[in-house]
C-alpha cells in the first residue's frame, strides 16, 4: 500500500473514532514508517479531536516507529500492537503513557 493510501485509512479511523475516547488528551503522535513506502505523519490530538497531517512535527510527544509493510498489518488487525512492540517491530520514543492511549484512536 503506497503511503498516502496509508495516511488516508489512518484519517478514516480517525474519522470514525469516538470522540469520548480521546476526551482529555492533548498530544502530538508522529508515526515514522520505514521500509518501501515509509514516510512520516502525525495525528494532533486536542479536545476529542484529532488531524492527521503528513510530514514531521517539529515536538510530537509520543513517535511511533515501525515499517510501513507492519504498520498496514496492524491496522487490519493482522499485527497486534503489544506482540508487535514486544517483538521489537514497533518502537516508542517520548511518552508511553500517551502511546498507550494511541489505541483509542487508530484501533
Amino acid at each position: 500500500m503506497a503511503f498516502s493510501d496509508l495516511v488516508n485509512t489512518i484519517k478514516g479511523k480517525v474519522a470514525e473514532a469516538d470522540p469520548s475516547k480521546i476526551k482529555g488528551v492533548e498530544a502530538v503522535f508522529q508515526f515514522e514508517l520505514t521500509g518501501d513506502d515509509g514516510g512520516t505523519f502525525h495525528a494532533n490530538v486536542t479536545e476529542g479531536n484529532a488531524e492527521i497531517v503528513e510530514g514531521a512535527h517539529d515536538s510530537p510527544n509520543v513517535t511511533i516507529i515501525m515499517d510501513a509493510a507492519d504498520f498496514e498489518k496492524l491496522m487490519s488487525g493482522e499485527l497486534n500492537a503489544t506482540s508487535a512492540f514486544m517483538g521489537g517491530k514497533l518502537k516508542v520514543k517520548g511518552d508511553m503513557s500517551l502511546a498507550m492511549k494511541l489505541q483509542a484512536l487508530i484501533g
